[in-house]
């Protein structure tokens, strides 16, 4: 698909879920004048990690700036309509509130998701320890054995649409004046301190005030065009599992991070599923386009693993499996975002770890400000910033999933 003009004011390259919250917010939020052109290469979707995401959103992160980052997405979930207007027929969300529970059986741990939870409470996050006998009382499927504590939270952390709000990003975008084409960008122009253009792989060239790179796990591909070093972000890939539950638990459960690295929650509105999620055995870098799966390691690791923590679990049905990918930040597995201080014009918004979706309105108003201001105005997101990949010093967030 070709654009209809040759220069455009900016250029988004990525057309998911963070590309299309950057032209949202740009142009319908912020009522951005000028041109905006997503280019995006798949327009179906189908092996975007937006597309494969689990869709949920918590504040239990180690960071004052994470935190924060989850509260206003709550805050834009429950004010969906409001954002949203005078669209009709804009659909009202909420959040599941089943919550996220932190399991740890080892004490550096437990001390460290006590410090956490001070620092969360300080924000006005819910969260509270629980001992085995506090989970227990609760929650009373889970085997605690070899469980020291827990980390809960039920205010605003669990499930939301994140599907609907990417179909409205969209749609609210397009309505503003945004144009999205299916195409790749093949090559980015650049001299001194500007970016000047892309080219498309139908041979079109085009020219940009401002270039957006939102491709997500092909970030490091996209700076590379530019004439940038390498991102520390490649593909890894994350198994999801959905399961039938021959006996249902009586309570809602939370999404349950477990010490060996699984995590398993409610499924839909049928009470009988459940979503599992794990990393791979081997935890490597992927081709783009690699989705491949071991399908055995269901039945061999993580199957095992639920159903000795859930006893209820030992009789589940498998009902549907996917493979999808994390852009991930190898420094330190949080967002990288802002202009790179070698160019002026060239935006970054790369390197969510798993944490795209969620934080998303966040990101797509932050470089909207920037593009309109040249600073952030609403919540400063500069700790994210490329300086400390360039001067490889981490910024780092110890609650990874």
């Amino acid at each position: 698909m070709s654009p209809s003009k040759k220069s455009y004011d900016v250029v988004i390259v990525g057309g998911a879920m963070m590309g299309s919250s950057c032209a949202w917010f740009l142009k319908k939020h912020y009522g951005f004048t000028g041109s905006v052109l997503v280019v995006e290469r798949d327009m179906s979707y189908e092996w975007a990690s937006t597309s494969h995401t689990n869709s949920c959103v918590r504040q239990q992160f180690s960071n004052e700036l994470n935190v924060r980052i989850s509260q206003y997405t709550a805050e834009f979930i429950r004010e969906f309509q409001s954002y949203m207007a005078p669209l009709p027929d804009v659909p009202e969300l909420k959040i599941q509130n089943f919550g996220y529970l932190y399991l740890t059986d080892q004490p550096d741990k437990a001390d460290i998701l006590r410090k956490l939870q001070g620092i969360q409470s300080d924000l006005g996050a819910g969260t509270v320890i629980l001992s085995p006998d506090e989970i227990a009382a609760r929650y009373p499927f889970y085997r605690l054995d070899d469980i020291i504590l827990g980390s809960l939270n039920t205010k605003d952390e669990g499930y939301f649409e994140g599907s609907t709000i990417f179909e409205w990003f969209r749609r609210g975008a397009r309505t503003a004046g945004v144009e999205y084409i299916e195409n790749e960008v093949v090559a980015i122009g650049r001299s001194g301190r500007r970016v000047n253009g892309v080219t498309l792989k139908s041979g079109e060239e085009i020219s940009a005030s401002t270039i957006i790179n939102a491709s997500g796990p092909r970030a490091s591909r996209t700076a590379e065009m530019a004439g940038f070093d390498p991102l520390p972000v490649e593909p890894r890939c994350r198994y999801t599992y959905i399961i039938d539950a021959e006996h249902p638990l009586e309570q809602v459960m939370p999404l349950t991070i477990d010490p060996s690295g699984i995590h398993y929650r409610p499924y839909g509105r049928d009470r009988n599923q459940y979503m599992v999620g794990s990393p791979p055995a081997n935890d490597y870098p992927r081709a783009p386009d690699d989705f491949s799966m071991d399908h055995s390691y269901w039945q061999d690791h993580v199957w095992p693993i639920l159903a000795s923590r859930i006893p209820a679990f030992e009789a589940v049905k498998m009902i549907n499996v996917w493979a999808g990918h994390y852009a991930y930040n190898t420094l330190d597995q949080n967002a990288i975002v802002g202009i790179h201080p070698d160019c002026d014009n060239f935006i970054f918004v790369n390197g969510f770890s798993g944490h795209g979706l969620q934080q998303s309105p966040a990101m797509g108003r932050g470089v909207a400000e920037l593009i309109l201001n040249g600073s952030y105005k609403s919540l400063d997101l500069s700790p994210l910033g490329i300086d400390r990949i360039l001067e490889n010093r981490p910024y780092l967030e110890m609650a990874i999933i």
